[in-house]
């Protein structure tokens, strides 16, 4: 008899350590699911168009918390010109159909004139109505000596203009157009590999 006791709160021990374990686990892949939807997320360098600032295969951190408030309050994010955001593509040359996540910088930003002509890129908005060189301002720097390509375009509201810093190797705004702000995943908060390039943005 005090055998199949023993036997019994054994059985029902093991059940307890099983269903804890379970749940520490079910709560650590809940934890993980909220901080890569809602708070931060890793991100592959793959391709050239962001040389010099960021290498093919550098690891990043994505800052997604400014996207989250804003959805949550109702409102468009807007990054910051400058920014080195990650957003969702369609209609690549590179690449198969559908989707694909790009990293890019912000230059243009809602309600301002884009204009890329004779190698340069030149903003117009209301406090420049002159137009100003955003590359020359020393907000961000790159290596750029020039823009190639012919456009001009005035952004609408919840709209921004994103180029690769690497002019000359970039399918940017230049070829598929303004990205909508709905399409923004995040913005680059640090490079932690490799080790010895990791840099906070």
């Amino acid at each position: 008899m005090e055998s199949q006791n023993f036997s019994g709160r054994f059985r029902r021990t093991l059940n307890n350590e099983w269903l804890s374990a379970a749940l520490f686990i079910a709560g650590v892949a809940l934890v993980y699911f909220f901080i890569q939807g809602f708070l931060i997320r890793t991100y592959l360098v793959e391709g050239q168009s962001m040389e010099t600032t960021l290498q093919n295969g550098d690891r990043l951190i994505i800052d997604k918390v400014p996207r989250t408030l804003a959805r949550l309050t109702g409102h468009a994010y807007i990054p910051h010109r400058g920014d080195i955001i990650i957003f969702n593509q369609s209609g690549l040359v590179i690449g198969s159909g559908g989707e694909r996540q790009l990293i890019k910088r912000v230059v243009g930003l809602p309600g301002e004139r884009v204009v890329v002509k004779n190698g340069s890129l030149i903003i117009y908005s209301q406090a420049q109505p002159g137009g100003y060189e955003p590359d020359k301002t020393g907000l961000y720097h790159i290596d750029a000596l020039s823009t190639a390509g012919n456009v001009d375009v005035t952004l609408a509201a919840g709209e921004i203009f994103v180029c690769g810093d690497n002019r000359a190797n970039s399918e940017d705004s230049r070829y598929f157009g303004p990205v909508n702000a709905d399409k923004v995943v995040g913005k680059l908060s640090l490079r932690f590999l490799p080790p010895g390039k990791a840099q906070k943005f």
